[in-house]
């Protein structure tokens, strides 16, 4: 028998259908029901490709025993949490104050009003290993809640309190200036597994905001430190069981401190942000590996995580078969039968394949644990011809691991995550020099903009099956605005400027606080809850305010409107207190306040886009790491015309003498015009230089100051 959320569209709720608890989706009706009848509320948030969900969803909401519990006592509630994520931070954030700790699946009671009294997160059907069993829990709150009614009310008003109260928030604080981007990179440096590479132990996430922000540190002051923090970390994850070695993609999160075993599960935002920690990382060295790893990454997304229309799909699950991970582990005896004995045993020695595994039940996980250059000399080999033999292997393993049993896929198409891998299709194509990761980001904006965005600007959080559903919440707004950001300085087709200024403007009507400063996570019409929350930490994500005000500070170079910049120094302002206090919380949000500090400079070329010069002058820009910079070209005729309405200062730069011109400015202040590509390059190399040169002097002048 189906239950109430046999007609919901998230493959999430989908899974629960035909569960035996009488499962309701979130909204009014469901609330209205829970009054009349006097009864708590039993929410359960999680999503799709969750492990431990799923573990919970098996071993207790697919069980006709703590079924009749729930249906008897409960009004019961499944949410997704990436369709909801607004839902999800209001409860998760009272299940930190709470217990200390958070997760998924995420277990909620509350009454019927929404207000929780006992939150938590896996319960195992009866008690083990020192955790309550969800069936004594659920007996357990059932008679609190007929017995002490009164008693439990107030328990829930004063957590509800508590969520209400702005706890985040001080806008009092100092601007976060150099010093505090010093103490994050210090926090940096003492979690750093200087044997592994990441920070902090085991479970070990990305953490690419981390990396992004440390390639910021070694631009600014030149220090080789956090450049070698950064590459031994993208080379162990490169190299380690987190990446798939066979299909390309990265895991969710290792858990262990080597990045050998990996939870399974793959999601759109960690292949967005690794790639742009990666294409960075490559426009900083200049190592083949990291434009190598950029490639692969967008290889799995543009084959596996595409839709017809050109949207991208949430995620991968981690279980098929039952098991975590089987689609992804091997053993010797099948390599060696689909690759023959020869090239079985090279990749199975190569890739660490062994008979007694190094995951369960005798499985392997492919990784590589001697270098390419070292295995090919033991082997007697030469590197190239070595590099040729193991591709050969894993082309032949990919075709053989499709037959397998795949593991779910999640295709509803998120509008926030869909941001992020625009921007790093688009960054990836300046950098790499491949236009069709950018063709491939314009037709998911258009796909994004044709079925997700109404012509108000106003934005919806899903799509799948034809259906939109959901307003729109700042990270919606943010991430996307960031992809368009990016998107421009690509194709410059005015377009994305236009679109990425109207849906900004979009975003401060509606999610902006007019009493404190800084963003809120939902808009003024979503949905109210019992708290509306802000967020400036960036985790697995940067938050959106974050992301909005490196977005606000860019637009504002770009267009020379000088009230967006203002609106990022109010935003700065407004966490400056938690930023302040704990820097390596905020890696990305510090990344603006080093656009927003240092010398950034416009960079605008004027001449024909289809001129091969003017590609060359801009192809010298983008293959550079300027994290300070901004990039427009100046077209002739009404594309031109288009720009300068936006950005009015560009209106009077044209080419010199019939020559494609770069305008070079810096501090509030030009260059004279630069009509070929070798002055623009002596120019950008002296910028870069000077930067730094001037960086050294001030932290010199700080250091004696204190002394």
């Amino acid at each position: 028998m189906a239950n109430h959320l046999v007609n919901e569209k998230s493959p999430y709720l989908l899974q629960h259908a035909h569960n035996p608890v009488d499962w309701y989706p979130w909204g009014e009706e469901t609330f209205k029901k829970a009054e009349r009848e006097s009864k708590p509320i039993f929410l359960s948030i999680g999503y799709a490709t969750c492990h431990w969900c799923h573990v919970m969803a098996h071993e207790s909401f697919e069980d006709e025993e703590v079924a009749r519990i729930l249906n008897k006592n409960y009004i019961s509630i499944k949410v997704d949490r990436e369709e909801r994520p607004d839902v999800d931070q209001v409860y998760m954030t009272a299940c930190q104050a709470l217990t200390g700790q958070g997760g998924w699946p995420l277990s909620v009671f509350m009454t019927p009003e929404g207000k929780p009294f006992f939150v938590g997160t896996y319960f195992p059907k009866t008690s083990r290993f020192g955790r309550p069993g969800l069936i004594g829990l659920l007996t357990m709150l059932a008679d609190k809640w007929r017995s002490e009614n009164e008693i439990v009310r107030k328990s829930a008003d004063q957590l509800t309190q508590t969520l209400q109260s702005p706890t985040d928030i001080d806008g009092c604080g100092s601007i976060p200036g150099p010093e505090t981007m010093r103490l994050c990179y210090q926090q940096l440096s003492s979690s750093f597994d200087s044997r592994s590479g990441g920070f902090g132990r085991a479970p070990k996430f990305p953490t690419p905001a981390n990396l992004n922000f440390l390639l910021r540190q070694h631009h600014r002051e030149g220090d080789s430190r956090p450049l070698e923090m950064v590459e031994k970390t993208l080379a162990a994850m490169r190299w380690g069981g987190l990446f798939d070695q066979i299909g390309f993609g990265f895991h969710r999160y290792a858990v262990d401190a080597q990045w050998l075993v990996p939870h399974f599960e793959k999601m759109l935002y960690d292949q967005a942000l690794l790639a742009l920690a990666y294409t960075e990382a490559f426009q900083v060295t200049g190592r083949a590996l990291y434009a190598r790893v950029t490639n692969e990454i967008f290889t799995y997304v543009l084959r596996d995580m595409t839709s017809p229309e050109g949207g991208f799909y949430a995620a991968e699950d981690a279980d098929s078969e039952g098991h975590e991970g089987r689609f992804y582990v091997w053993k010797p005896q099948e390599v060696k039968e689909t690759l023959g004995l020869d090239l079985g045993e090279l990749f199975c020695r190569f890739h660490d394949i062994t008979p007694a595994g190094n995951f369960e039940a005798g499985f392997s996980i492919p990784h590589v644990s001697t270098p390419v250059k070292a295995f090919a000399e033991r082997e007697g080999l030469k590197p190239a011809d070595l590099e040729i033999r193991l591709e050969e292997a894993r082309r032949i393993l990919f075709a053989r691991r499709e037959k397998r049993v795949h593991p779910f896929k999640d295709d509803k198409i998120l509008t926030a995550w869909n941001g992020l891998m625009i921007a790093a299709l688009a960054k990836g194509s300046q950098a790499l020099d491949r236009p069709e990761y950018a063709e491939a980001a314009v037709r998911a904006f258009d796909f994004i903009s044709a079925r997700l965005m109404k012509r108000n600007g106003r934005l919806m959080r899903r799509y799948r099956q034809g259906e939109a559903a959901y307003q729109g919440y700042l990270d919606d707004y943010a991430f996307l605005v960031w992809g368009l950001i990016e998107l421009y300085e690509t194709t410059f087709e005015v377009r994305f400027l236009e679109q990425a200024l109207t849906i900004n403007r979009v975003m401060l009507e509606l999610f902006w606080d007019n009493d404190k400063g800084g963003l809120f996570f939902t808009g003024r019409d979503n949905e109210p809850l019992v708290a509306r929350q802000k967020d400036v930490n960036d985790g697995a994500m940067p938050s959106g305010n974050s992301v909005a005000a490196l977005n606000l500070l860019r637009l504002g170079r770009m267009t020379g409107d000088t009230r967006l910049e203002n609106r990022a120094d109010e935003l700065v302002r407004a966490f400056a207190g938690p930023v302040n206090d704990y820097p390596m919380a905020h890696a990305h949000f510090l990344m603006a306040l080093d656009f927003m500090s240092g010398s950034g400079s416009e960079i605008i070329i004027a001449g024909d886009p289809s001129n091969e010069a003017v590609r060359a002058m801009a192809q010298a820009v983008r293959k550079r790491f300027l994290p300070g910079k901004v990039l427009l070209l100046r077209p002739g005729g009404e594309d031109g015309r288009g720009l300068a309405v936006l950005a009015p200062f560009t209106e009077a730069m044209r080419p010199q003498d019939g020559r494609p011109t770069a305008y070079l400015c810096q501090g509030y202040a030009c260059r004279r015009p630069l009509t070929n590509q070798a002055d623009l390059e002596e120019a950008l190399n002296f910028e870069t230089k000077n930067r730094v040169r001037q960086n050294r002097q001030q932290r010199s002048e700080i250091l004696q100051h204190q002394t």
